[in-house]
């Protein structure tokens, strides 16, 4: 992996650049849509390219769990399992353990728990999250971290931060794939003195990337950008700066302020299939009666598929009957959306007046 800068905002901490991969280049800052379990849902990678995605968020949790790494590794690699060629990076799981299984049981060793899918007993720790990720071949991969509600007392989360920390230096030291590169995850909740303690430690060690993580989780928006104000300045500038799990038009714009580079979020999906798209004007919720005989777009201002193509009422009247063409419509138009703004915030960023295009474009939110 490259990554260079080419542009600075004149009146915030903005950046422009791109991230060069074995599978193609990366422009940021960038959104990545979540493709959780090998596919992004009602997507098809043919889509995904025609609106301009490049990049994928695939979650090894997941994928160990079904179909396993080893099958994925057995046909050749996440990016031919699942026919994208463009760039992938894999979380390695750590949110999902804590956010989705039961009965977990975690110690500085690591991380026993039961499969949702099957009951049965597994035990992941960072040698075994390495190996996982360099089974399924993503170009970018997360180190084994620990992750924690909102709120949570400062013991627990400094508890936490030196645990991710020692888990961050053991996956450093079991990543043995020079085709792919390891990011490191800080991590310390809303807590000022124990993030800066994290991230300085992190950098020390040399990870080809750093990320944000533990955010979008409750906290909100003020102290999300709070936690981004003292923490990204000590993120190196000549190496990406990932922001997990973010978001919201709003929330990836103050990110970007913050010199934020990559973002990824099951929102335009998720919303998507929920009858909610985002346009130039605002969220549109598409299944009110209002728009039952609508004849316009989802968005006037938009030129994907779906807008040059279908109506509203065409568009409410699938989800009203419940067919799947209104989900990938819907999907396919909020996924478009949110590349479009990421390619209009980097063109504001390299003319210099990227806090001007920011607020014209709340402006009409």
């Amino acid at each position: 992996m490259h990554f260079r800068l080419l542009a600075s905002d004149n009146n915030s901490k903005a950046r422009c650049g791109e991230i060069t991969t074995n599978h193609g280049l990366i422009p940021t800052p960038a959104f990545m849509p979540v493709g959780t379990q090998a596919t992004v849902k009602a997507l098809t990678p043919y889509q995904l390219k025609e609106v301009k995605v490049p990049a994928l968020l695939c979650n090894a949790y997941h994928l160990y769990l079904r179909p396993g790494d080893d099958v994925v590794k057995k046909l050749g690699g996440l990016h031919k399992f699942m026919n994208w060629d463009g760039a992938i990076i894999t979380d390695s799981g750590g949110y999902q353990v804590f956010s989705l299984a039961s009965l977990t049981k975690v110690t500085d060793d690591g991380v026993e728990f039961q499969s949702p899918i099957d009951g049965s007993r597994k035990f992941l720790n960072p040698e075994i999250v390495m190996d996982i990720q360099h089974s399924l071949g993503a170009d970018i991969i997360m180190a084994f971290d620990e992750c924690l509600p909102y709120p949570c007392e400062k013991d627990r989360v400094k508890q936490s931060m030196y645990r991710t920390v020692k888990w961050a230096n053991r996956c450093l030291k079991a990543h043995n794939s020079e085709a792919q590169d390891l990011f490191a995850i800080v991590q310390g909740s809303v807590f000022k003195d124990i993030r800066k303690e994290c991230a300085d430690r992190l950098v020390e060690m040399e990870f080809s990337g750093y990320a944000i993580g533990g955010l979008s989780v409750g906290e909100g928006n003020l102290l999300m950008n709070e936690v981004l104000e003292y923490t990204a300045p000590r993120l190196p500038e000549d190496k990406p700066r990932y922001l997990m799990g973010v978001g919201f038009p709003i929330d990836i714009l103050d990110g970007i302020e913050h010199g934020i580079d990559l973002f990824d979020c099951v929102i335009p999906t998720r919303n998507g299939r929920n009858g909610c798209a985002f346009t130039s004007e605002g969220k549109l919720k598409i299944r009110n009666s209002g728009y039952k005989a609508d004849e316009r777009p989802l968005d006037e201002d938009c030129h994907c598929y779906t807008c040059k193509n279908f109506s509203r009422a065409y568009i409410r009247h699938l989800l009203t009957a419940n067919e799947i063409l209104g989900l990938s419509l819907m999907s396919l138009h909020n996924i478009c959306f949110f590349e479009n703004l990421m390619e209009r915030a980097r063109q504001s960023i390299i003319e210099g007046n990227f806090k001007s295009f920011k607020a014209q474009f709340l402006s009409r939110q």
